[in-house]
C-alpha cells in the first residue's frame, strides 16, 4: 500500500473537521499543499514545541496536485527546484506527473508528522486581530455547514492565490447551442472518455501544452485553439546530469547541484529577456524551428510580446511538437466568435468542429484565499497594503503569506519565506513579543506584486498588495539574490514590536498604497492563456 493511500485512509478515519480543532494555537497554517507543508516544517524545525495546526479547506491534502486531475497534468518546473530542500527528490522524472508530486507531498507530510496536525474540510473565511488579547480570532467553516472560531497567536497563509472554486469564465457566446460537452481543467470529470472524439482545447498556456498531447493519445483528433501564441520550449523529462551524479553522490548534494544548475539557466534566460529581448526571443524561437516547420512557428508559436512578459511554458520531452508533426494535433490561431451546434465559429468565419471543448482559458486569482481581515475592528483593504519582503502586509500584525516567483519554481521562494517566518516567530517567543506589525515608510513608489501582463493577472492584480521601491518592501525575481538577502534579513527592520501582554497599544499602519497601479506593458497583451498554474496554488 502506498504512503499516499495510507495517508488518505488515515485522514478519512480521523475526519478532522472544525469540531476537532483546538480552541487556541501558537501558529495556524492555512493550506496543506507545498506552501503549507513547507511552512509547517520550517516552523517546527526551529521550535518543535509549537502548538501548530494546518487547516485545509478541501477534503484532501496536496493543493494544486490534488485539485487538478486532467490528462497530462504535471510540473512546469524541474522537481529539483519544486521539491523541498529538506526532502530531496529521488525519483527518475525531472518534469514529474501530478500523481507523483501528490504522492511526494503526502509522504513528506506523513513522515514529518505534519499530517497528524492537519485538519481537512476546514475553510478559513475570516480572521480578526485583537491588540487587547494579541490573538487572531479565525472563523472556520466546515463542508457540512458547521462553524468554529479558533484563536491563534500567529497565522501563516499558505493557500496560494488561485480561486479553487471558480475558474475564469471568458463568457463565450452560444455555449448553450453546442451539442457536445464543455469542461474546464479545474473541474475535470473523472469519467470523461475522449476516445474516438474530436477534442478542442482553448488556450495556449501550461495547461493546454500538457493536456493537448495527453488527449491526443486516445482522441480521434485534437485541436489547440489559441487567441494568442505563447512562448514554449522543450525540456527533458529526465536530467542526464542527475542520473550520472546519483551514481556517486547521495540525494542531498545531487539536489543542490541540479537546483543550482537549473536556477542559473532559468535566471540567464530571464535576465536576457529583460536586457536583450531580441536575443532571448531568438533562443526560444530558434529551438522551435529545429523541431517544427518554419511556417508553423511563425503562425502559431511567435507571440506579439517578449519572452517572460508572460510565463514560458515547458513542453516535456517535446511531446506537443511530436504530436503536431505526426498530425494528431492541429494548432489554430484565431478569435472565437461563438459556439455553434457542431463546434466553434471563429471571427474569420472558420468552423472548428468538436465533440468536446476544454476551456483552458485561465484561472481566477483570489488574494489571500478570499479571507476577510480586520485589525482592531478595522477592515483591511488588501489592495491598499504594501507587501513587506513579499510575505507580510503593512499594518497587519502576526500574519504572513507565501508568494512565489513568476519566473522560477514556486518552492524556491516559498522555502525562503518559510525560513523567515520561522525566524520571526522564534524571535517573538524568545524576546517576549506579542505583536509584530510591518509599517511602510512614506514616499514609496508602488508596483504590482505580480509583474506579468497575462490577462488572468491583470484582471485581479488590483486587489493584491503592492510592493515598494526600497528594502524590505521590494520583491526580487531572483532566487540567488533572495537567498542571500533572506539569510541576512533583520526580522525587526521596519517592524513595530509590541511586548507580550501590553494593552492599550496603537498599532501603526504606515503608508497606504494606491488602489490601482499600472503594470508597464500591460496594455500590449492581456491574453487569457495561463502560465505555470501548477506552481501557484501550493
Amino acid at each position: 500500500m502506498s504512503v499516499t493511500r495510507e495517508y488518505d485512509q488515515a485522514a478519512a478515519a480521523v475526519r478532522r473537521g472544525p469540531a476537532d480543532l483546538p480552541d487556541e494555537l501558537d501558529v495556524l497554517v492555512v493550506g496543506a499543499g507545498i506552501s503549507g507543508i513547507g511552512a509547517a516544517y520550517r516552523l517546527l524545525e526551529r521550535d518543535p514545541d509549537l502548538d501548530l495546526a494546518v487547516l485545509e479547506a478541501r477534503e484532501s491534502s496536496g493543493g494544486t496536485w490534488d485539485l487538478f486531475r486532467y490528462p497530462g497534468v504535471r510540473s512546469d518546473s524541474d522537481m529539483y527546484s519544486l521539491s523541498f530542500p529538506f526532502r530531496p527528490w529521488d525519483r527518475e522524472q525531472s518534469i514529474a506527473d501530478g500523481a507523483s508530486i501528490l504522492e511526494y507531498l503526502r509522504e513528506t507530510a506523513a513522515d514529518s508528522g505534519i499530517a497528524e496536525r492537519t485538519y481537512l474540510g476546514c475553510s478559513v473565511v475570516a480572521a480578526s486581530w485583537s491588540s487587547q488579547t494579541q490573538q487572531w480570532s479565525v472563523d472556520v467553516e466546515g463542508a457540512d455547514g458547521s462553524a468554529r472560531v479558533v484563536r491563534a497567536r500567529y497565522v501563516h497563509l499558505g493557500s496560494g492565490y488561485y480561486d479553487y472554486d471558480s475558474p475564469h469564465d471568458p463568457g463565450f457566446v452560444g455555449v448553450e447551442d453546442f451539442a457536445g460537452e464543455v469542461v474546464h481543467p479545474q473541474h475535470w470529470p473523472q469519467d470523461l472518455d475522449l476516445a474516438g472524439r474530436r477534442v478542442v482545447v482553448i488556450g495556449s498556456g501550461a495547461t493546454a501544452v500538457s493536456l493537448v498531447p495527453a488527449a491526443a493519445q486516445t482522441a480521434a483528433s485534437v485541436t489547440m485553439l489559441q487567441r494568442t501564441p505563447s512562448y514554449v520550449i522543450a525540456v527533458p523529462a529526465s536530467d542526464r546530469l542527475v542520473e550520472r551524479l546519483r551514481r556517486v553522490l547521495p540525494p542531498g548534494p545531487v539536489q543542490q547541484v541540479a537546483r543550482t544548475k537549473n536556477v542559473l539557466v532559468q535566471r540567464f534566460l530571464y535576465v536576457l529577456s529583460r536586457v536583450r529581448p531580441s536575443a532571448a526571443r531568438g533562443i526560444v524561437l530558434g529551438a522551435l524551428r529545429r523541431v517544427l516547420p518554419q511556417e508553423v512557428v511563425d503562425e502559431h508559436f511567435t507571440p506579439p510580446y517578449d519572452v517572460w512578459d508572460q510565463r514560458l511554458c515547458a513542453v516535456r520531452d517535446g511531446d506537443l511538437f511530436t504530436a503536431i508533426r505526426s498530425g494528431s494535433v492541429e494548432v489554430v490561431t484565431g478569435h472565437v466568435d461563438r459556439f455553434e451546434h457542431g463546434g466553434i465559429r471563429l471571427q474569420d468565419g472558420r468552423l472548428v468542429e468538436a465533440d468536446v471543448v476544454v476551456t483552458a482559458t485561465g484561472l481566477r486569482l483570489k488574494a489571500l484565499g478570499g479571507i476577510r481581515l480586520t485589525v482592531d475592528d478595522r477592515a483591511v483593504d488588501i489592495g491598499r497594503t504594501f507587501a513587506y519582503r513579499g510575505l507580510m502586509l503593512s499594518g497587519v500584525p502576526n500574519m504572513s503569506m507565501t508568494v512565489g516567483y513568476v519566473n522560477a519554481s514556486w518552492t524556491l521562494r516559498a522555502d525562503l519565506v518559510s525560513g523567515f517566518v520561522a525566524r520571526l516567530v522564534h524571535h517573538m517567543r524568545e524576546h517576549g513579543i506579542g505583536a509584530a506589525v510591518p509599517f511602510a515608510p512614506d514616499g514609496m513608489t508602488p508596483a504590482p506584486i505580480l509583474d506579468l501582463t497575462s490577462g488572468y493577472v491583470q484582471r485581479a492584480v488590483g486587489a493584491f498588495p503592492k510592493v515598494g521601491d526600497r528594502d524590505p518592501w521590494t520583491m526580487e525575481q531572483s532566487y540567488m539574490k533572495d537567498r542571500r538577502a533572506f539569510r541576512a534579513a533583520d526580522v525587526t527592520q521596519d517592524m513595530h514590536l509590541v511586548p507580550l501582554g501590553a494593552v492599550g497599544v496603537h498599532l501603526p499602519t504606515g503608508a497606504v498604497a494606491p488602489a490601482t497601479v499600472d503594470l508597464p506593458g500591460s496594455s500590449s497583451n492581456t491574453d487569457d492563456s495561463v502560465g505555470d498554474l501548477v506552481e501557484v496554488r501550493a
